[in-house]
């Protein structure tokens, strides 16, 4: 335990300021991909040669960027296909069931989302200009990643100071230690999650491979990538293995059910045992922070929220609070 001193105050300060001009000029992006970059570049470290883990570095990342376009390639070229298959097996199974929809066939459900798909061609060109933009803040996350892996020193002229103990060197010392507890935070979450993504996505796999189900690099990757947020990306990604079944029969749709409800009572001691043993807090707070982070920051946000909370628990349960608590003198 440990009581404040004024340049720990001013960390904290920092910090939080840091914190909310994040979420307010929607800074979570380069925040994560900073954070999830020096977790890789750790991870890469495996002997003692700091230029050959950023060559390894360097290689994942293209090897990533390359993976990411070839699966959005793909992507691209099944959601119009499940589209066309899945539409005419819903609208039949809705009239054998009395069901009614506000859509007959592909080409009233396309009236029905004419304006939105208007809506949404318009944007291209932002969507375009604003991808270009994040591919750069990326690159540049990447940079700084790798940088602070060389030495993350803030006060690089310590020794060379007129006052030895200045303020300067002690804020420089306490911010430090903030962004070490902001990381081990991130570590202990994101491992956590990677952790139960992958066994999900494995058993995920032996399923779609068993039952042949179409699109299966689609399925798996977006059951990996959905994996990496807590709680919700469950549900993202059973809501598209759902869909994909359907397109081969309601049957196969309800027997993907079945397994995806029997693989959710499995996360339940999988969470417990791994992101509770690890983050212990209550279910409902991550889900609030999850909801905050996303109206804030959207994705990022979401992989941030769990992280914060984290870190606010590490940070206020090593203040000691006995001399602040210590009753007066009596009159």
């Amino acid at each position: 335990m440990q009581s404040l001193k004024k340049p720990a105050r001013y960390s904290y300060l920092f910090i939080f300021l840091l914190l909310v001009l994040t979420a307010w000029l929607r800074l979570g992006l380069p925040l994560v991909a900073v954070l999830l970059s020096y977790f890789a570049l750790e991870k890469l470290h495996y002997i003692n040669n700091k230029s050959l883990a950023i060559v390894l570095f360097a290689g994942l990342v293209l090897g990533v960027f390359y993976g990411a376009a070839h699966f959005l390639q793909q992507a691209l070229v099944a959601l119009p296909q499940i589209a066309e298959t899945s539409i005419p097996s819903i609208i039949k199974y809705a009239g054998e069931k009395g069901l009614e929809l506000p859509f007959t066939d592909l080409e009233s459900l396309k009236a029905v989302t004419l304006n939105e798909v208007k809506d949404q061609i318009t944007m291209l060109g932002r969507v375009a200009k604003f991808a270009g933009h994040e591919f750069v803040v990326l690159l540049i996350s990447f940079v700084v990643a790798a940088s602070l892996f060389v030495n993350s020193v803030l006060d690089l002229e310590r020794e060379t100071h007129q006052v030895r103990n200045n303020l300067y060197s002690a804020m420089c010392e306490e911010i430090s230690s903030r962004f070490a507890t902001l990381y081990r935070s991130f570590v202990t979450v994101m491992g956590a999650q990677i952790i139960i993504s992958a066994i999900n996505t494995a058993l995920t796999s032996m399923f779609v491979l068993a039952v042949q189900l179409p699109y299966a690099p689609v399925v798996i990757g977006v059951t990996f990538l959905c994996g990496l947020l807590p709680i919700i990306g469950n549900l993202l990604s059973n809501c598209v293995i759902v869909g994909i079944a359907f397109t081969v029969s309601p049957k196969m749709a309800f027997w993907a059910l079945g397994f995806l409800v029997a693989l959710h009572k499995l996360e339940y001691f999988l969470n417990s045992k791994i992101i509770g043993d690890r983050i212990k807090n209550p279910v409902w707070l991550t889900l609030l922070g999850l909801i905050l982070g996303e109206r804030l920051m959207g994705i990022p946000g979401m992989i941030l929220a769990p992280v914060v909370l984290h870190y606010l628990k590490a940070e206020m349960t090593r203040i000691d609070m006995t001399e602040q608590t210590q009753p007066g003198p009596k009159p």
